[in-house]
């Protein structure tokens, strides 16, 4: 199952991409850098072109750049032309060719927008960040990407607001796709040391990656491992140092102008949260350091960030963060104690972890872009998870223990595992929901189509599919498509515990794992295709005046970005992009 929603992930994505790459490479012989660091260095931006609405000359646009669409003989023009150019919240103009090798993943409805007069943008009263100094959130912080096209309200942010540009000494960025040009114009190259964490599979393009960027001095890459199984390289976040804070950003978008709302026609969601930084000579020791914190740093670890970012995040306060949970998928297999960190079993631990975990049933609403091949014993692992289950609980029904077998006649095993999953099952077609829109809600959105948007209908006509737990995923700003990640879990009779997720993964197995039994030592192993991060964050309200919780509970706390409740599909089928 998980090798399929990858190869249907990679499909979509691709024909959208043109077939391109991600990748990135870091420097080797370079100084020692962290998030306390504020050279002035100057460096040469890079070159890559924000959109492909033609392919005809894609090839000949390619002659003499590399695989990251570098020019250096234009790197300074272009240097100079942005210092000259005011600032606009318009959208950037169309472009007729592809330049750039890394992906930026236009979406079909690209041509047709282009040609398309957008309207013009609105001058908002409301402001949803500084984009100046200081610290904004100090406590978490959930809001919707800022939409071209649309009244700007309290609950939106643009990406210029989350950088602050003005006085960012580090930016360590990730991201599935990019658009380099467009993102590097808004960060103060000069004076920002810049790390991307980007998706390279094999060392030929790491090394072709490290030498395409030799001359760029404040521009490190970093590549988790793509070894094995692993597939993509997903994660989204941000790690913005400033002289007075350290901010924490996770968004699911990528970092590309439609996904940021410059387009009109995509929307986001981000978490935001900023911590002080420390006087000199104090440091959050390993042992004070929150459950948040110590998950960050376990995740930045396994990605390979350059040690002395790792070390740095200890000159930051991190109490703020001591209600919330950092969770993640690491790609590769984990066993052990590994194994109960990350994936779904990491997501089960984090509940825990928060006094979250319930025995009672939950409500759970997925919001996703991308659906995998799901079947009741996906849905029970995520569930589980859900309540605070550490993966093991289905795991065993699919492997029971020897001592349990034991114990029960191989009939009286089978009659105990039925029971448990029908009960289940009848919880899940009643109280699990995916938000994912239908064909007919994508080609009637502004854009009329999507490429980041995923599914198959193999998958949906597969006689396994929950197909009655989906619902039309349309949002409250009309027109818009999402390309967001969200989980809202509420308890039944208790919203005091209800929470939700906020990041990079999806609804299938590639983005959470899945629990196997090692071949070897007949132990569990945990195998994540995906990189992955996200955010938990509890909503800790009382009982609403209805006797039971509401998904309205999250607004003011997490906003609620999809119609309610959602539409059954009914006859209507779901947007397969790979099929129009």
């Amino acid at each position: 199952m998980a090798s399929s929603d990858d190869e249907d992930l990679k499909r979509g994505i691709a024909l959208s991409l043109q077939e391109s790459t991600t990748g990135g490479a870091r420097g080797t012989a370079r100084e020692t850098i962290s998030l306390d660091s504020d050279s002035e260095t100057e460096r040469k931006p890079a070159r890559a072109a924000s959109r492909a609405e033609a392919t005809k000359d894609h090839t000949s646009s390619r002659a003499g750049l590399g695989l990251l669409g570098l020019d250096r003989k234009q790197m300074e023009q272009e240097r100079l032309g942005r210092k000259r150019k005011a600032p606009s919240i318009s959208p950037p103009p169309p472009r007729k060719t592809a330049a750039s090798g890394l992906p930026i993943s236009p979406m079909l409805a690209m041509d047709r927008i282009s040609t398309t007069v957008l309207p013009a943008p609105v001058v908002s009263r409301v402001s949803s960040g500084s984009d100046g100094k200081g610290p904004v959130f100090l406590v978490e912080t959930v809001k919707k990407t800022w939409a071209f096209g649309h009244d700007r309200k309290a609950d939106d942010i643009k990406l210029e607001e989350v950088l602050q540009k003005d006085d960012l000494s580090l930016a360590v960025l990730s991201s599935f796709q990019w658009d380099i040009d467009w993102l590097l114009a808004k960060i103060n190259t000069r004076s920002t040391h810049i790390t991307l964490v980007m998706q390279a599979k094999d060392q030929a393009t790491q090394q072709q990656y490290r030498r395409e960027i030799v001359a760029m001095s404040n521009l490190r890459l970093c590549f988790p491992s793509m070894e094995g199984q692993i597939n993509c390289m997903h994660s989204k976040l941000m790690l913005l140092s400033h002289p007075s804070h350290l901010r924490v950003a996770v968004p699911t978008a990528n970092l590309v102008s439609y996904d940021w709302g410059e387009t009109g026609i995509m929307e986001n969601m981000v978490f935001l949260i900023d911590l002080p930084r420390l006087s000199e000579g104090q440091r959050t020791t390993t042992e004070d350091m929150t459950f948040f914190g110590r998950e960050l740093i376990y995740f930045l670890e396994a990605m390979g960030l350059e040690q002395s970012i790792i070390d740095s995040m200890h000159n930051f306060d991190f109490t703020a963060t001591r209600h919330l949970a950092f969770v993640h998928n690491i790609g590769g297999a984990h066993s052990g104690e590994s194994g109960k960190r990350t994936g779904y079993c990491g997501l089960g631990r984090a509940v825990k972890e928060l006094s979250l975990a319930t025995d009672k049933p939950v409500h759970i609403d997925f919001v996703t872009s991308s659906v995998g091949s799901l079947n009741d014993d996906f849905l029970a692992m995520l569930y589980l998870a859900a309540q605070g289950d550490d993966g093991i609980t289905e795991y065993n029904w699919r492997n029971p223990p020897v001592a349990s077998r034991k114990k029960k006649t191989p009939q009286e095993c089978l009659q105990v595992k039925d029971g448990l999953r029908e009960r289940l099952r009848s919880h899940l077609r009643q109280r699990f929901h995916i938000y994912y829109p239908t064909h007919d809600t994508v080609k009637e959105s502004t854009a009329r189509s999507a490429g980041t948007i995923c599914f198959q209908s193999k998958w949906y006509n597969s006689p396994t599919f929950p197909r009655e737990i989906l619902r039309d995923c349309k949002s409250v700003r009309p027109g818009m498509l999402m390309h967001n990640k969200l989980l809202f879990v509420r308890p039944q009779d208790d919203p005091s515990k209800s929470w939700a997720y906020i990041g990079s993964a999806n609804c299938s197995e590639s983005a959470w794992g899945k629990l196997s039994k090692d071949r070897a030592t007949k132990e569990p192993k945990l195998n994540c295709r995906n990189w992955e991060c996200g955010v938990l964050v509890p909503v800790h309200r009382t009982m609403s005046g209805t006797g039971k919780g509401d998904i309205k509970e999250f607004e003011g706390i997490v906003p609620v970005p999809m119609q309610i409740p959602g539409e059954a599909y009914g006859d209507k089928k779901p947007w397969y992009f790979t099929e129009q």
